[in-house]
């Protein structure tokens, strides 16, 4: 049995999509194991699958909200999902507010203004994201700062 290291990289000889030559190798990710990255405002980022995996079309991770903690209006420059895992959250879209909770999966088309906020006072609320590009973009509404979310995230450099 192998030991359960924070990533494994599987090599085979797999005749699925993407194998063969040049393609990237299969990978398990143990977000456990990875280091939570401080966006401030108490909200931490775990990046998982990123073009440092081999990822050609997608990039996703783990956010964490402490109690009360929200991520600033913004908006991305292609289509984003996202999962809630635990907790609640308030999420706003396009100026409209719904409450989400465990299991809740929101779909968000490019260029549409968002932003997530936990409802609780008293417990965490983690949410999976996927961005449906790896060169994805967060701009920030109030202030129109664009970034990366890979370089926002430290997985590659600005």
């Amino acid at each position: 049995m192998n030991k359960r290291p924070d990533q494994m990289t599987l090599q085979g000889t797999g005749t699925g999509a993407g194998g063969g030559t040049g393609a990237a190798a299969a990978k398990i990710i143990r977000p456990s194991q990875l280091p939570a990255r401080e966006r401030g405002g108490g909200v931490r980022t775990i990046p998982l699958v990123t073009r440092e995996h081999g990822a050609t079309v997608f990039i996703n991770g783990i956010t964490i909200f402490d109690p009360g903690a929200a991520v600033s209006l913004h908006c991305h420059n292609c289509e984003e999902s996202v999962l809630i895992l635990d907790g609640h959250a308030i999420v706003e879209i396009d100026g409209r507010e719904f409450e989400v909770g465990p299991q809740e999966t929101t779909f968000l088309p490019a260029n549409i203004p968002h932003r997530f906020r936990n409802a609780s006072s008293t417990q965490s609320m983690r949410i999976f994201w996927t961005y449906a590009s790896i060169d994805a973009n967060r701009t920030i509404v109030a202030t129109g700062d664009t970034r990366r979310i890979d370089a926002e995230h430290g997985t590659v450099s600005a």
